[in-house]
């Protein structure tokens, strides 16, 4: 029955498609609403929209768990005389051409099935579910990829696993775009690699380099791979700048100042005004003339989280730069020491890896909450959006004429964009507390839940044994400690 039963569940499957096709266009047997039939019909494709992603996710197990078994038997077809590299380009093709993918897509797929239904249980169990898209099985596939099978067992449970000794809080990976997803897998596995982030981030740097790519319509693109800090700086203050320079009389949109920027800067920093140096008539503000700028007075700014006994060199775990997430502890420690106007410190506690303290200067200031409110959410809390938390404004939940206060619990960070979307559409935003971003409430009453935070205890150093940990003498080595870094 084996061809016979795939031809009829497919045409099953087609059927029940033209049944939903149907119920989109307003041509089901009954309305879904017969008191109000456009609202019903709104809320019915939400629901479609809905169940299409859990049966989407089904079939991208189904293939992924096809493609497989399509190796393995074809494998054992072709026997052992084949040369391997042969057999797999020869499988790679097939299946190429049967999804009408390329030699490297194919390849991909392949790699990220194998992946999926060999070395990841929870994550092929998750997409058979509709828990998770294949998207994110190719995150989760990506991110343990350089993980040994206890350290890829351990992510895995982090975030699919709800009984794991320290799952992941707040919206569940499946609520997540897969892109935000990747952030916080990466996070983890910076964290928790079985080699040193210190080691990893020596062959970044030897690596570092600047890339050129053509594109269409006479465009191209200028990249740089450098150390995180420098990038992150230079984004928030492309940012800066390009916001600064926003008005009435501005055409360009903001991501048309940030090239602009960039492009002023690289072509004419630290060169004359003569025609054979200034580079700059490379882009026009409107249909205006071309103009030189002066370099700017902002500075880039950027939000460091260091665990205090990573900040003295007693353990080498990663510290936590806003918007990008581990860097090596010697990065920290340079930004901290070198960057006082630029950076912002942040303690925490080491029992927990709960926030304490932000910058003496800033405390119990206005400055202080908006800087606490940056590392509470981390970025803009509405799903999905990965806006800095530099780049982002304060804004009231409850608001100050209806009662709110200024506090950090009744405070949220959207980005510019959903600031605008919250005070002009039916998006509204749930209650926060000291420690977890808002949620949201779309129009239709559906809530959506934030991101959190994956705050995680810092490592001890390895002469304050975990039983000594509460012992009077221990409390006062960690308090000199925490003494010193304040002095800092």
């Amino acid at each position: 029955m084996g061809t016979a039963a795939v031809v009829r569940a497919f045409a099953d499957i087609r059927a029940a498609l033209a049944v939903l096709s149907a119920e989109v266009d307003g041509q089901g047997l009954l309305p879904f609403s017969a008191a109000d039939p456009l609202a019903g019909l709104a809320d019915g494709c939400l629901d479609i929209l809905a169940g299409s992603r859990e049966v989407e996710a089904g079939i991208a197990a189904l293939k992924a768990r096809a493609a497989v078994a399509y190796v393995e038997s074809a494998a054992a077809v072709a026997g052992p005389d084949v040369p391997v590299q042969a057999q797999e380009m020869a499988v790679a093709a097939e299946i190429g051409c049967v999804l009408a993918l390329g030699p490297r897509a194919a390849g991909s797929f392949l790699a990220t099935s194998h992946a999926v239904t060999a070395t990841l249980p929870r994550t092929l169990e998750a997409l058979q579910a509709g828990v998770i898209s294949w998207s994110h099985a190719v995150v989760m596939a990506d991110e343990t990829a350089s993980l040994d099978a206890v350290g890829a067992a351990a992510l895995e449970a982090h975030f699919l696993d709800p009984d794991a000794p320290d799952p992941a809080r707040g919206c569940p990976v499946g609520g997540l775009p897969a892109h935000r997803f990747k952030a916080k897998a990466r996070t983890w596995r910076e964290r928790h690699h079985a080699e040193s982030i210190e080691v990893r981030h020596a062959k970044g740097v030897a690596d570092r380099r600047v890339e050129f790519r053509a594109d269409k319509d006479g465009m191209a693109w200028l990249a740089a791979c450098l150390p995180a800090a420098q990038a992150l700086a230079g984004w928030n203050r492309l940012t800066a700048i390009a916001r600064s320079m926003q008005g009435p009389d501005e055409c360009r949109s903001l991501t048309q100042l940030r090239a602009d920027t960039f492009a002023d800067v690289i072509l004419t920093y630290g060169t004359t005004n003569d025609g054979d140096t200034r580079g700059s008539d490379s882009f026009t503000k409107g249909a205006g003339t071309v103009r030189d700028r002066v370099q700017s007075p902002i500075r880039a700014q950027v939000l460091v989280t260091v665990p205090v006994f990573s900040l003295m060199g007693m353990t080498d775990e990663p510290a936590m730069l806003d918007g990008y997430g581990p860097i090596p502890p010697s990065m920290a420690r340079g930004l901290v020491a070198n960057g006082a106007g630029s950076f912002y410190r942040v303690l925490v506690d080491p029992r927990d890896g709960a926030p304490l303290e932000i910058g003496r200067e800033s405390y119990r200031v206005t400055g202080a909450m908006r800087a606490w409110l940056r590392m509470r959410d981390g970025k803009c809390p509405f799903p999905g959006c990965s806006n800095n938390s530099l780049d982002n404004d304060a804004d009231h939940l409850l608001a100050w004429a209806n009662g709110g206060t200024t506090g950090i619990a009744n405070l949220g960070q959207p980005c510019p964009k959903h600031h605008k979307l919250r005070h002009t559409t039916g998006w509204r935003p749930t209650a926060a507390t000291k420690n977890e971003p808002p949620g949201w409430i779309s129009p239709t009453g559906r809530h959506y839940q934030s991101e959190d935070q994956d705050w995680e205890p810092p490592r001890w150093p390895p002469e304050f044994l975990p039983a000594a940990r509460n012992r009077p003498e221990e409390r006062s080595l960690l308090e000199d400690a925490l003494l010193q870094y304040l002095a800092m």
